[in-house]
């Protein structure tokens, strides 16, 4: 069983990357409060997306597996200019478009075998919700109107660039900003922007108009959240300017500090020597890498770096782990022996470990492929293995990867027939025919089913790896 979170004992530390140090997670009633930045739906979602939902997916089945309440929001950023632009070049509504790659992401989620979010919130169903959140920053001094449009005072903020590092004096000297000549200041970012011709667009104090990206985040997570927010993440291309935005305006809004306890980013994603691109043209769809290699493959290769880590992809690592986890699962599928019960609680405490560090899933699938050996081993030494074989399971699905077959899916409907032959087999042991049994068992492991005899009766598991 998982050690439980409010145990005096056990200290979870995580990187926070506003205070770019290793932090112990601290958390009020054993509730952690997440919100992830999802996607824009303005074209199919790629892996770099995949990379992100399974990293923070793995997260969230920890911290659940130590016994944590998790409220988990992922939002959809569902109309800015990026949306826009792909609409108008089909010829469609923003709104048709959003939709149908939202569904697509979503199937793809679960293929990928991600928890669903606790909500899924889209910017243009919050619009009243951002209204007021931008009001009120109006008439705190922090944004100002002009000709329809609102822009947050960044000099307001003596703090910003908290999170990025970054200097708002060296911004305005040499960063690369949209120059404005109606901001009070280049470095203003806008949060309501004025219609333009053939938008879509809402009533506001100011107008016509939509919102801007940042403040969606600000209003979505602290709606959704009730302005406790523990972990906030995403990628690491959103430090600056997305998120060092969002802690701007959401902690004027607010006044309270800090915005978000713990800020985490995933590494990027390569291909070769390059960043995944759209503008180099390497960027692969969720849906085609699907098409090519197994939900847990791509998880596993996800998870084979730190999520920290900036990770490059190549077909050979993939295929490389789709081999891997064929190993677990004949582990999993092996004969256990009627000896001495092989010790699991090692396995967990080092397991639990990596993962309490920063959840260090590579030194935990490390753990993962030594009980597969020791099983393997063990049990043609006799040991009772089934203990051992239902941990691997267990650590194995904190990770987001399923070993066991569903007897319920077996090809051909072969369930009720293997059903049979185990009623059969019991009935001949009961006899004490021992050496036909024997036989039964032997025949159906060739054919790649394993037999495991337990104390509340047979129970029988298909091999992957001979179908």
């Amino acid at each position: 069983m998982p050690c439980c979170s409010n145990d005096s004992e056990i200290r979870m530390r995580l990187y926070n990357t506003l205070s770019r140090s290793v932090e112990e997670l601290v958390v009020e009633d054993n509730t952690v409060n997440m919100y992830v930045c999802g996607i824009t739906p303005y074209a199919p979602s790629h892996l770099g997306h995949a990379m992100c939902a399974i990293v923070f997916d793995v997260i969230r089945r920890y911290l659940e597996y130590k016994g944590y309440k998790v409220n988990f929001i992922q939002n959809f950023t569902d109309i800015d200019d990026k949306m826009i632009i792909a609409a108008n070049d089909e010829g469609i509504k923003v709104s048709e478009l959003a939709e149908r790659n939202i569904q697509a992401y979503l199937s793809e989620l679960g293929r990928l075998n991600v928890m669903e979010a606790s909500e899924y919130p889209r910017a243009t169903e919050e619009i009243d919700s951002i209204i007021q959140v931008i009001t009120d920053l109006i008439e705190k001094g922090y944004a100002y109107e002009i000709s329809g449009d609102v822009y947050f005072r960044v000099k307001q903020d003596e703090d910003y660039g908290k999170l990025s590092r970054r200097n708002i004096d060296d911004l305005l000297a040499g960063a690369r900003l949209e120059i404005e000549e109606t901001k009070e200041n280049p470095a203003d970012f806008a949060l309501w922007k004025s219609q333009k011709p053939g938008e879509p667009a809402w009533d506001s104090p100011w107008g016509q108009g939509r919102p801007g990206w940042h403040i969606e985040c600000t209003a979505m997570s602290l709606t959704y959240l009730n302005n406790k927010i523990d972990i906030h993440g995403g990628g690491q291309d959103l430090v600056f300017p997305h998120h060092e935005n969002e802690i701007a305006q959401s902690e004027s809004y607010t006044g309270v500090e800090p915005f978000a306890r713990y800020w985490m980013h995933n590494g990027t994603l390569g291909y070769g020597e390059e960043k995944m691109s759209k503008s180099l043209g390497n960027v692969f769809s969720i849906g085609e890498a699907l098409q090519v290699f197994s939900s847990d493959a791509l998880r596993m290769f996800f998870l084979s770096s730190h999520y920290r880590t900036p990770l490059v992809f190549s077909n050979e690592s993939v295929e490389g782990q789709q081999r891997a986890i064929e190993r677990l699962k004949s582990a999993v599928a092996s004969n256990s022996g009627e000896g001495e019960i092989l010790k699991t609680n090692p396995y967990r405490e080092r397991f639990e470990a990596a993962m309490d560090e920063d959840f260090n899933t590579p030194i935990a699938f490390s753990v993962i492929f030594d009980l597969a050996r020791d099983i393997n081993r063990e049990s043609s030494n006799g040991l009772n293995v089934n203990p051992a074989q239902d941990l691997l399971s267990e650590l194995a699905k904190v990770l987001g990867i399923t070993l066991e077959t569903d007897n319920s899916k077996a090809d051909g409907d072969i369930a009720p027939y293997l059903d049979l032959l185990l009623e059969v087999r019991e009935g001949l042991r009961k006899e004490k025919q021992f050496e036909l049994s024997d036989q039964i068992r032997d025949r159906l492991v060739d054919l790649g089913v394993s037999i495991e005899d337990t104390s509340t009766g047979a129970r029988w598991k298909l091999s992957l790896i001979h179908i």
